[in-house]
């Protein structure tokens, strides 16, 4: 989680400073979520993301250094420049994409759990994350529903951050609670607390086991708060930034960590501390990494994007 938060401030400090080409959308705030659900995940199982995927691409163990290179359009990149934030992946740790396309992650994954089942006939797991206005979109009913129906190894994971882009969820989204609509696929839906890294783990380690077992698809909504406007230099003239802060400062999952340790497990301030200090020391490296690499050349436009 840690490391996962000061990525995130280095990213949105460079890309206002003009460091960065395109957009960044930011994850801060909602870290307990990758951080429990990839803890409970195998290196060789699939994780989809979201145009939202830097906290899931560290999570899932992919390298920062790399990312971030990635990120700043350099051709050491994990993508070699040219994924760019919305389009990071690292196939080397199951982690098979972020999608630029809202709600386009779903049959990606369903697909990649269709081959594990049938054609590489393993028990590796896919798991897709996506918001609550993705999921309004057509493709997660059609995934949802293949999923059941051919009990494949999916799961879904709701990021319930409350907006989805200027819009509140409420006023495009007739449910209170969006995993009710597992109901209608056959399919467990789960409540947890998106601000609680361990809710979040042992949610995902059951859901993970059962779909490991054959079982089927289940529906994890984890709720949470989208701190950051959509985009970095979002204006955000929609929503209060007091009441924002406000819900930070009583949600924030770093800050949280020590009242939620299970019992008989406990860390002093310092160690707290040192771990922070550990990953800000690690991102500044990143960023050190990203910029002493070169862009691609442009002969090299077309390399690696169309099959010949």
């Amino acid at each position: 989680m840690c490391t996962i938060r000061c990525f995130e401030e280095s990213v949105k400090k460079d890309f206002l400073n003009g460091e960065i080409p395109g957009f960044v959308h930011l994850y801060i705030g909602e870290e307990a979520i990758a951080t429990g659900v990839c803890g409970a995940m195998r290196k060789t199982d699939f994780l989809q993301s979201t145009h939202r995927g830097h906290g899931h691409c560290v999570a899932k163990g992919a390298d920062v250094n790399k990312m971030m290179a990635e990120i700043f359009g350099r051709k050491d990149g994990l993508c070699k420049g040219k994924g760019g934030s919305m389009h990071i992946a690292d196939f080397s740790v199951g982690m098979i994409g972020a999608n630029g396309v809202v709600g386009g992650g779903y049959n990606i994954a369903t697909g990649a759990a269709l081959a594990s089942k049938m054609i590489l006939k393993n028990d590796n797991v896919s798991v897709v994350f996506f918001g609550d206005g993705a999921s309004n979109r057509g493709t997660f009913h059609e995934a949802a529903n293949v999923a059941s129906a051919w009990k494949l190894p999916v799961v879904f994971v709701n990021e319930m951050n409350c907006w989805a882009s200027t819009t509140p969820y409420r006023t495009t989204t007739a449910l209170e609670n969006i995993s009710d609509r597992a109901q209608g696929y056959h399919m467990p839906g789960v409540i947890v607390d998106g601000q609680n890294v361990f809710e979040v783990y042992y949610a995902a380690k059951e859901a993970i086991e059962r779909a490991r077992r054959g079982e089927g698809p289940t529906f994890i909504e984890a709720k949470t708060y989208r701190i950051e406007g959509h985009f970095v230099g979002d204006p955000e003239k929609y929503r209060k930034k007091e009441e924002t802060m406000e819900i930070f400062h009583r949600t924030d999952p770093l800050k949280l960590f020590k009242t939620q340790l299970p019992e008989g497990i406990t860390f002093e301030q310092s160690e707290l501390d040192d771990i922070l200090s550990a990953a800000r020391a690690k991102i500044a490296a990143a960023k050190e990494y990203a910029v002493s690499c070169e862009f691609c050349d442009e002969s090299e436009l077309y390399k690696d994007v169309y099959v010949n």
